[in-house]
């Protein structure tokens, strides 16, 4: 059942602009127009430092920034994180308290636990834990499992990858993809390799700039020096 208030059937387009953000002297942020639509998956790129972590923080309300102007559909959204529906958000911090077991979770959040797993029926023995009994990476991947089948018209994950074992890469990779049927996600991960094959739209942050590379970002990533030749 949808929240009350939340988003209807899509399309829904996120996007966020006017976002300034600098650390003393040095401009972190200055020239960001971003643009997330439901049946995409949209990829963050940069190097450690560039902010990243503070654009996706910002999008999702949980930092506040004078003039920065978040819309869902050509209307203000901020903080986007109060409408219910809209969007959900992985920090690379664990989410989940240690107290709360992943099956509350999964009701606190209004996920179907079972169809979440599907694809990893072997962590369904581990649902009655919380994050702080499991392994770093199965509390991680949990999370990601959670926020995807959660009803959201967008999520958007800090570093889901990380951690995760190799044998369940490629299996959450698909998951992003079904999911993306009918959310859009905004990602952001170091492990290239994985990621580029499944984004629709691929952004680099560089410089305080926010730039959206073309149809063969391999090739601009690597004039930048973030991919070997």
């Amino acid at each position: 059942m949808r929240p009350p208030g939340a988003l209807g059937a899509g399309p829904h387009v996120l996007e966020a602009d006017g976002i300034r953000i600098a650390f003393g002297t040095r401009q972190v942020l200055a020239h960001v127009y971003l643009r997330v639509q439901t049946g995409q998956v949209v990829g963050l790129l940069g190097r450690n430092g560039s902010g990243k972590s503070v654009l996706l923080q910002t999008v999702f309300g949980a930092r506040a920034v004078p003039d920065a102007s978040v819309r869902v559909n050509g209307r203000r959204a901020v903080p986007a994180f109060m409408q219910p529906g809209l969007i959900n958000y992985l920090p690379q911090t664990p989410l989940l308290p240690p107290g709360v077991s992943l099956r509350q979770a999964a009701r606190l959040l209004r996920v179907d636990v079972e169809k979440a797993t599907a694809g990893f029926p072997e962590l369904r023995a581990q649902l009655r834990q919380g994050p702080g009994e499991l392994s770093g990476g199965t509390a991680r991947l949990l999370e990601v499992l959670l926020l995807l089948h959660a009803e959201t018209a967008f999520s958007l994950f800090d570093e889901p990858f990380s951690g995760i074992m190799p044998v369940h890469v490629e299996e959450l990779a698909r998951e992003m993809q079904q999911a993306k049927q009918r959310k859009g996600i905004l990602i952001t991960d170091h492990r290239y390799a994985v990621v580029l094959p499944l984004c629709d739209v691929v952004y680099l942050l560089h410089g305080g700039r926010l730039q959206k590379l073309g149809p063969d970002p391999r090739a601009e990533l690597r004039d930048y020096g973030y991919l070997a030749t």
